[in-house]
């Protein structure tokens, strides 16, 4: 009997004896990611015992303000008065984690980095020919956030240009997006991956939200790099794979996107683990003493 397309027997390259046996070739499957960064705590060596005790009060502090943390928090951990090889203990024992933020406005810049411990941040601003240091407990540095819709630069204005697509509505659904969003809204996305649009959309898209003063770069298997407009709460959040190809281009109306932020259940596995390594510190501290 033929198929309902006239054939009577299987097609080329189906059936039983058409595939490759994989126990004679072998399958071949596009290579996983081989490894990933695997957290282990990690305790300064101790040179100095008096120096070692006062990172160790310090480091304590900061289990303090995690084990106390909650969602609507953030806990400022002053580190300006300490002495320069008793803060770089603590920023051994911190780590360096994969959330990394940079602010930068005329005449004033921000340089945060969110330690091995998930919700714990340090901060360094520069200004007025000085320096001045925090580390934060927190979800995300709320400093990052209260400068971060100041246009570093003047947002294109006038009239649309010719040989747009989609550029015009998409513009417009963002802008009321962005007027109506109160805190605690759900995000919103487009998606420009998914979305028709032209190079010279996105070029006009661009221009009109503008240049925040908030750049954020997230590291995992690849990168999530994620760039605050001019336009309130309005973000580009834009995936790389580890050969820095764009995977994913959206933009998001929210807050602070929550790929960068430090979740509760971080925060709570960080007070742990900062447990772990104050008990060691004690131990060796008692050791050398």
């Amino acid at each position: 009997m033929s198929s309902l397309f006239g054939m009577t027997h299987p097609p080329v390259g189906f059936g039983p004896g058409s595939q490759p046996d994989a126990t004679e070739e072998g399958l071949e499957y596009l290579p996983m990611p081989s490894g990933m960064r695997v957290y282990e705590p990690h305790v300064p060596e101790i040179a100095d015992p008096a120096r070692a005790a006062a990172a160790r009060a310090v480091l304590a502090h900061i289990h303090e303000a995690l084990a106390d943390w909650s969602a609507a928090e953030e806990i400022r951990i002053p580190v300006d008065d300490l002495d320069a090889p008793v803060l770089a203990l603590v920023d051994e024992a911190l780590g360096e984690g994969e959330v990394a933020v940079k602010v930068e406005r005329a005449g004033d810049r921000l340089e945060i980095q969110e330690a091995s411990l998930a919700g714990v941040w340090r901060v360094r601003g520069f200004g007025d020919g000085t320096t001045r240091e925090s580390l934060l407990v927190g979800s995300f540095p709320r400093v990052a956030l209260n400068r971060a819709f100041t246009a570093v630069a003047p947002v294109a204005a006038g009239p649309a240009p010719a040989g747009l697509m989609n550029g015009q509505p998409i513009l417009t659904e963002l802008l009321d997006r962005s007027a109506a969003w109160r805190r605690g809204d759900a995000p919103h996305a487009v998606n420009f991956s998914l979305l028709p649009h032209t190079p010279e959309d996105l070029s006009f898209i661009e221009q009109r939200l503008g240049v925040g003063a908030t750049t954020i770069l997230s590291r995992g298997y690849g990168n999530c790099r994620v760039t605050a407009t001019a336009t309130p709460n309005v973000w580009w959040v834009r995936y790389y794979n580890s050969v820095d190809t764009l995977i994913l281009d959206t933009v998001e109306i929210v807050d602070v996107p929550a790929v960068v932020c430090a979740a509760a259940e971080d925060i709570a596995d960080s007070a742990e683990r900062l447990a772990e390594i104050l008990d060691a510190l004690a131990t060796d501290l008692e050791r050398v003493r």
